[in-house]
């Protein structure tokens, strides 16, 4: 790629950024839209102060005028303020963003200012096509004393970046402590649950043996159980119950909006949609009549499975139950904490536990086989980038050039956009993968699928882009001179920093200002309006953090900025912009856009940080690699000690920190329970904890009663 090429896909990149983000700052100000981009507080039944009646017409132009407010009221919101109205998962997620600013600023300093100049006068590369090589390592001569300075930026690198993760983790450690105190009285601290329950020989039911079981070997402890129900067709007669519902509720809206603006209605459509209400309450009414009889208990003892969240008395009841083995037959009895309310995966509650292994094995296999087709559309991108190596092999391809500027908007734009366009269903399917894997938690399911998608992003984009890369550029070679086939590999490595440059500005230029701007909700809104003929101010479209979305992306941009640290460091002041614009970007979405579904107080770091950390020991193995091929054996064998310094941080902080991010400690547990038996308020807590975990199916139905609230809250 040519610097014009790099230079068009900048252009484009920050054009398409600056048009995108103006559009939305406009749009976020239309009370239309306040559905869309105000989906939080809207909610929670807020009041949205940008949403004031003007009382001029210069405040009325004001909302059709680009502005940047809203970038200086993300950077304004404190950790603070995120971890009491969020929680802590969404503040680990801005974290992550905040490491990849405070260490790539300092590995830009250190890359502008050492790195930079000493490969541009190492006169290696100067007159190759590829330009960008001359700021690159690959540039440097072989056996020059000029690398001993990139033996010391990596071993700087590595330990800067090290001592940031242990403060990152002991950090959010400290947070996650103060913020499991702050849910001490969460129905999950009390309850367990039970899988393979064994059947009761003499009343053929699994129910019996759960209070026996618990009564007897927990006498102490033991307070209540809930029996799960395979509930399948009562949570489909809910569902149509609650469309009716909701059907029944716009009828009404509509015939009070037609009286409002006819003086003169006309009798027949009025008494058409009165007698259409009726007759949809009629099935309402049966369906609810309906549900209220399979929920007996006499239908439910058919639809019974081997599984139950049983309540203690105590938190330490509930914790020490849930890590012992119950019975010698180790596929009996299994129990583990119960993920809270909420985060309850009531799908596969109904999966046996014996044939979890084959779900993930099947999960596996398929998501092997996605990595595998995968390749294809990668190797097409890095055929589209090596424009030059392209056009020898497809003569047709030269047509591209009878159109000036074309050839870089092709090879400097396309490649990312198309394989970002790739990138973007991935992580969706691996998530609907990873929930048929068997978790009890969607918690679980998310952090099963970031690592999916992360394993799959290291795997396609950055080693297949790497190795498709150099075998365009180097096809040819490989027969005529094998013995040279390493060092043209390496050489590639640096080749392809300026590809990684374009994937970065387009994830995060244009990637984060789609993110903010909502399009596919935004046409939805309109085609929603426009057929069902009603006003836009409905209902807000609220969904929870894309956690399994977020997280491999931007940790994928991490590694890249990591390995290519030392071998190129021209990227890492594109990354600085990434970090900062990703920062803002989902500050306001959190806030402002999407809701708190679970809460795990932090789970998702101890993956951040063993994603990270990946990244260094790559960059490290590259660089040993690339010591080597440069004729510098001495650095590559002084770089191993580091390498091993590494993998041993890694385990002390398996051993300090991780601990504690999958266990809730005995001592904490005692000391709330005496608490709570000091105040009277354990046996309410025990009550709250059972109930909790009725079934969806279970759960009492009204929807007779409209909920409806005649206050707007945008005026």
């Amino acid at each position: 790629m040519n610097p014009h090429s790099l230079l068009a896909s900048a252009s484009i990149n920050i054009g398409l950024a600056f048009i995108i983000l103006s559009l939305f700052s406009i749009l976020k100000k239309q009370p239309s839209n306040a559905s869309i981009y105000f989906s939080r507080p809207l909610s929670r039944r807020q009041y949205i102060p940008s949403f004031d009646s003007p009382s001029s017409s210069s405040s009325a132009l004001h909302r059709f005028l680009p502005s940047i407010s809203w970038i200086s009221r993300s950077f304004r919101v404190t950790e603070d303020e995120i971890l009491e109205a969020h929680g802590l998962d969404a503040l680990v997620l801005i974290r992550l963003f905040k490491f990849g600013i405070k260490f790539f600023a300092v590995c830009s300093l250190i890359g502008l200012v050492v790195l930079v100049p000493i490969n541009y006068w190492g006169m290696e590369a100067h007159g190759s096509y590829y330009k960008m090589d001359s700021f690159t390592i690959s540039n440097v001569n072989k056996g020059s004393n000029r690398l001993w300075v990139h033996f010391g930026c990596l071993y700087f690198i590595s330990i800067y970046g090290m001592y940031l993760l242990y403060k990152e983790y002991d950090g959010i450690l400290m947070w996650r402590i103060q913020q499991l105190q702050n849910l001490k009285h969460r129905p999950d601290r009390f309850t367990i649950v039970v899988r393979e329950i064994p059947l009761c020989t003499e009343h053929k039911t699994h129910d019996c043996c759960v209070d026996h079981f618990f009564s007897k070997h927990y006498p102490n402890s033991y307070y209540s159980y809930q029996m799960v129900y395979g509930t399948e067709d009562l949570e489909e007669l809910v569902n149509q119950a609650k469309s009716l519902a909701t059907r029944i509720e716009e009828l009404r809206e509509t015939s009070m909006a037609k009286k409002h603006k006819d003086k003169l209605p006309l009798l027949h459509s009025l008494l058409q949609q009165t007698s259409n209400v009726d007759l949809f309450e009629e099935k309402l009414q049966a369906l609810c009549h309906k549900i209220h009889q399979l929920q007996c208990k006499d239908m439910l003892k058919k639809k019974e499975l081997p599984v139950a969240f049983v309540a203690f008395k105590s938190r330490s009841g509930a914790a020490v139950a849930a890590r012992l083995q119950q019975d010698s037959h180790p596929l009996l009895w299994i129990t583990e904490m119960a993920p809270e309310p909420r985060d309850v995966s009531w799908r596969n509650m109904r999966v046996s536990y014996r044939v979890v292994p084959l779900y993930r094995l099947g999960v596996l296999v398929a998501a092997s086989l996605l990595t595998v087709f995968f390749a294809i559309p990668v190797t097409a991108v890095q055929g589209i980038a090596k424009y030059e190596k392209l056009k020898k092999w497809f003569p047709p391809a030269m047509a591209v050039q009878l159109i000036p500027g074309l050839s870089s908007i092709v090879t400097g734009y396309l490649p990312s956009v198309v394989l970002k366009g790739f990138i973007y269903v991935v992580p969706f399917a691996m998530f609907a993968m990873a929930k048929v894997s068997g978790c009890i938690a969607r918690s679980k399911e998310e952090i099963k699928a970031c690592n999916m998608v992360f394993y799959f992003l290291v795997g396609n984009v950055f080693f297949l882009s790497v190795l498709s890369g150099s075998l365009l550029d180097e096809i040819g070679l490989f027969v005529s001179h094998p013995k040279n086939i390493p060092s043209h590999l390496a050489s590639a490595v640096s080749a392809q920093a300026d590809f990684f440059v374009t994937y970065i500005l387009t994830d995060g230029l244009s990637g984060f200002s789609l993110e903010v701007l909502q399009p596919g909700l935004l046409i939805w809104d309109v085609i929603k309006a426009c057929t069902r003929g009603c006003q836009r101010e409905g209902s807000p479209y609220l969904y929870s953090l894309p956690y399994f979305r977020i997280i491999p992306l931007v940790s994928l941009s991490v590694l890249i900025g990591i390995v290519y640290a030392v071998v190129a460091p021209l990227l890492l002041p594109f990354l600085i912009v990434y970090f900062c614009l990703g920062y803002v970007v989902f500050v306001n979405q959190i806030r402002d856009v999407y809701t708190t579904t679970y809460e795990t107080c932090g789970q998702y770091w101890p993956y951040i940080h063993h994603y990270i950390l990946l990244a260094i020991i790559l960059m490290q193995i590259t660089m040993i690699g690339l010591f080597g091929l440069k004729s510098k054996p001495a650095a590559s064998i002084s770089t191993i000690p580091l390498l091993l310094f590494t993998l041993m941080f890694n385990e002390y902080c398996k051993m300090r920190f991780l601990p504690s991010f999958h266990h809730y400690s005995l001592k904490d547990a005692v000391e709330n329970d005496e608490l709570d038996e000091k105040n009277g308020d354990w046996e309410l807590h025990c009550e709250n904890a059972i109930n909790a975990y009725s079934p969806p199916g279970l759960r009492p139905v009204n929807f007779m009663a409209s909920e409806s609230s005649s206050m707007p809250l945008v005026p």
